[in-house]
């Protein structure tokens, strides 16, 4: 990209620029009164691009970034008047928390909806949570939302961060396809009555094994805590609680692990239950 014409687009200054983004990276009241975050990594940054995100500012290193995809964005970002900062290996490694630098970045916005403006839609399900012990689990547990087709998630409260970097990095770009809520359990409660839809809880002393269960779309799964698991409130908006069979001595799983299982289990229920209605007809 050296030598490239600049006309009408916008440089910024590096320094001020590296320094938003790496109260961006640390600093979870700073990104959320800024409406702000920052992703890094070709993938991320593809997908971002790829699936709409309003991108704020685009960072990015000649020597770095080697990928044609991803150089070819960042020409496309900068002709559409996209700002930007041009920086040197040693400048971008100030703020990546990659093992290896890809060379490229970007400052999105974010975007969390209000429930009430929300449709439920036709997808297998919602995913309710109202903590996450372990960024990484939440990460993986967008992966799993996005894979198998599911709208997003309704977070319970202001503990939960879609956009802490380790949830970023760990959704390997999935969070870019799902979509976010955050409410309260009365409000919810509201939008579940109104749609009339299945609410599902997760619990070890759940009546039915999930597997068993006649789910139907869009059926919303409620996930309790990791260690002190559904809510009195939660399990009152439950019609259902499953459990998870477990042998002898063992009474929980990680969160990312059964809440996959849980999703699977309504995907492929509901894929069976679409195959026996085209076959129907």
């Amino acid at each position: 990209m050296a030598g490239e014409h600049t006309g009408g687009q916008h440089p910024l200054a590096v320094t001020p620029t590296l320094t938003h983004i790496a109260r961006l990276q640390c600093d979870r009241h700073y990104r959320d009164t800024r409406g702000r975050f920052f992703v890094e990594g070709v993938r991320n940054f593809v997908t971002a691009v790829d699936c709409g995100c309003a991108v704020d500012t685009v960072l990015y290193s000649d020597r770095l970034l080697t990928s044609p995809i991803a150089r070819k964005l960042v020409r496309r970002l900068k002709r559409e008047g996209v700002p930007f900062a041009r920086v040197s290996p040693e400048q971008f490694r100030t703020v990546s928390r990659a093992e290896r630098a890809s060379g490229v970045g970007a400052i999105l916005r974010q975007h969390v909806q209000n429930i009430p403006n929300v449709t439920p839609g036709d997808s297998p399900c919602w995913i309710v949570l109202n903590e996450v012990r372990s960024p990484g689990n939440f990460g993986a547990l967008i992966r799993t939302s996005a894979a198998i087709g599911a709208a997003g998630f309704i977070l319970l409260g202001h503990s939960i961060d879609p956009f802490e970097p380790v949830v970023v990095r760990a959704s390997m770009g999935a969070l870019f396809r799902q979509t976010f809520v955050r409410t309260s359990i009365g409000h919810l409660h509201q939008w579940v009555q109104r749609h009339d839809l299945p609410v599902v809880g997760a619990s070890p002393d759940g009546t039915m094994e999930y597997d068993q269960v006649h789910y139907t779309r869009p059926t919303v799964l409620v996930l309790g805590r990791e260690r002190g698991g559904l809510t009195a409130a939660q399990r009152a908006l439950c019609q259902q609680i499953v459990r998870i069979p477990m042998v002898a001595g063992i009474d929980s799983l990680n969160l990312s692990v059964a809440g996959s299982l849980l999703m699977y289990a309504v995907a492929r229920a509901l894929q069976h239950h679409d195959c026996k209605m085209v076959h129907a007809q």
